[in-house]
């Protein structure tokens, strides 16, 4: 005596397989499960080619909608359609951004592996620097560790910061995110693509950024010539002497003056 849902089962999964007809399926009365009389090829699964439900790029895009970046990634590896689908940008926008409640994500990644980690260490404030700022008094501004600043900007030392005109600050606190916008930013410093956010909410300015490119990268070499020429004069590393230019107004001649002052006084306070 079979089951009362016999014929709702057997119309189930006709329609998620219809190669399969309801003669080749039988129902073992010692046992729950279906069985199968045909070859293996008849079995349903993931990885059938015969299961059309996992290879609907509309069922597949819901579903990988709702995933994390790790599924996502992992989802990818599967086969050809689910790597287009869940290669999504949207999609991949989406999952980077719904762990922190970020508004939105703008610009276009150089490496597809950006959308694979979406830690609070992919995360950073731009600061521009102002006369007056150090590395110490941005770690206690915005509640981080000196050497994190230094690790994140690849610093070595902290005159460096006289040479740039921001600073990448890694986050805190993520509830910072909430609501805001991140641009995706390949950082020259940084040497990595980072999800940058401006607190100030202006966001980067594209325009200016292209207008001065040709003149920092035609000013770039003649100021190396300088920094090399001054580091010769006082026998110090690349930081110290670029410090000195940078406090100088960019003249060598004072930054020389300004050194050979501070030597003095070293050597009279008997530091040196």
């Amino acid at each position: 005596m079979g089951c009362c849902c016999d014929e709702e089962d057997d119309d189930i999964l006709k329609h998620l397989n219809p190669s399969i007809s309801t003669q080749t399926l039988t129902l073992d009365p010692c046992s729950s499960s279906t069985s199968f009389s045909g070859d293996c090829s008849d079995v349903i699964s993931p990885m059938n080619s015969h299961f059309s439900a996992l290879t609907c790029r509309d069922t597949l895009r819901a579903i990988f909608e709702k995933l994390p970046v790790p599924d996502l990634a992992r989802a990818s590896c599967v086969c050809r359609v689910w790597n287009s689908v869940a290669s999504d940008k949207e999609i991949l926008s989406r999952a980077f951004r719904a762990p922190w409640k970020l508004k939105r994500v703008v610009g276009d990644p150089v490496s597809g592996s950006f959308w694979r980690d979406n830690g609070l260490g992919k995360f950073a404030i731009s600061h521009r620097i102002v006369r007056g700022d150090s590395v110490a008094s941005l770690a206690v501004k915005y509640s981080v560790q000196v050497m994190d600043i230094k690790r994140l900007n690849n610093m070595m030392s902290e005159h460096g910061i006289y040479s740039r005109e921001r600073l990448l600050i890694p986050l805190s606190d993520q509830n910072v995110l909430i609501g805001r916008t991140c641009y995706v930013e390949l950082d020259a410093y940084a040497r990595r693509e980072v999800a940058v956010l401006y607190l100030d909410g202006a966001g980067p300015d594209r325009k200016a950024e292209s207008a001065s490119l040709l003149q920092r990268t035609t000013s770039l070499q003649a100021r190396k010539r300088v920094i090399h020429s001054l580091r010769r004069s006082m026998q110090v590393d690349d930081g110290t002497a670029e410090y000195y230019l940078s406090i100088s107004n960019g003249d060598p001649r004072a930054a020389f003056s300004e050194f050979s002052g501070d030597l003095r006084w070293e050597r009279e306070v008997g530091l040196s």
